[in-house]
């Protein structure tokens, strides 16, 4: 895979074997499967996903695989909806679209929490996948796809999210906590740009990942067009030390729905890219959901999205 590809050569090398996951492959009735997260853990790929049960609501399932590709579903769901307070009151309507970030020895799990009062953002952790602890919920509504950086900043947790607004586009922010439980410091750190693929909307998509190049960021990015809208991955890099700062960001997006699965589904014309794992020798794997409907993988490199910001730069806030 070249440095600089020509515009049509795939940033996203996607497996041939896609659809990865299907509801077809889960021991219990779901409708999809989609949106997931997934880290190493025991030299094994752990996937948390999203599915849809038959009511509409969604729960998370838990899957493991030796190679990143072919992943064997538990019998049982991971996490549903709490019969405790207070998260039940705000977990009424599911739990959606799980983020994983390994950090001071266990593994941190960003969830969306729907209810009648809108969508919060709760917060988890695990040591081993087996057991589950909530610990918070760390947002006021409307907040959606929280991630948690993998290190602290002068001793401060930081996440990136996306606020939900109507005072302009709804873009990526970043702020910081001394106890992952309550945030501040906020600002905004990319928007989207008008006319352009993202013009709708974008929000973080996979957990940052450290690089020799900086805090890598994919992110999604949202088109209205006349027929819907249409879900994109994007890029962008960030100072390792200083994580507001952000390097590059591409003007292009990364992966867009091509496949069937991807463009025909629960919600059409969606590549909603979840988690990204650091490989050897630079590749990066990225797991998506296609069309709320399946979830699919693919390969990059940091040398090849490093490439495309810098040869096809915008300023993050323009």
């Amino acid at each position: 895979m070249g440095n600089k590809g020509k515009m049509n050569d795939p940033v996203v090398l996607r497996y041939e074997g896609n659809p990865i996951l299907t509801k077809d492959q889960v021991p219990y009735p779901v409708e999809t499967v989609h949106n997931p997260g997934v880290v190493k853990y025991k030299d094994r790929y752990i996937m948390l996903f999203r599915s849809h049960l038959r009511s509409g609501r969604s729960i998370i399932g838990i899957a493991e695989s030796e190679n990143g590709v072919l992943f064997k579903v538990r019998k049982r769901p991971f996490m549903v909806p709490s019969d405790t307070e207070p998260f039940s009151l705000y977990e009424e309507y599911g739990v959606e679209d799980p983020r994983i970030t390994y950090l001071d020895g266990r593994f941190l799990i960003t969830y969306s929490a729907y209810s009648r009062y809108g969508v919060r953002i709760g917060l988890a952790e695990t040591e081993d996948f087996s057991s589950l602890k909530r610990i918070s919920l760390i947002t006021e509504p409307d907040h959606r796809n929280v991630v948690i950086f993998p290190e602290r900043f002068n001793g401060r947790y930081a996440r990136l999210d996306r606020p939900h607004t109507e005072l302009h586009p709804w873009s990526i922010w970043i702020s910081y906590s001394n106890d992952l439980i309550h945030w501040g410091d906020a600002r905004i750190l990319i928007k989207p740009l008008f006319y352009h693929w993202d013009e709708m909307k974008i929000g973080p998509g996979a957990p940052p990942i450290k690089t020799d190049k900086g805090w890598l960021n994919i992110f999604h990015g949202v088109f209205k067009t006349m027929d819907g809208a249409i879900y994109r991955a994007g890029v962008a890099f960030h100072r390792i030390n200083h994580p507001e700062e952000v390097l590059l960001v591409s003007d292009n997006w990364i992966l867009q729905p091509e496949d069937p699965w991807e463009k025909v589904g629960y919600v059409h014309n969606v590549v909603f890219c979840s988690a990204a794992v650091k490989e050897e020798g630079g590749a990066v794997r990225l797991y998506w959901g296609g069309a709320d409907t399946v979830i699919c993988t693919g390969i990059t490199t940091v040398e090849r999205l490093w490439a495309e910001c810098e040869k096809y730069p915008r300023a993050p806030l323009s």
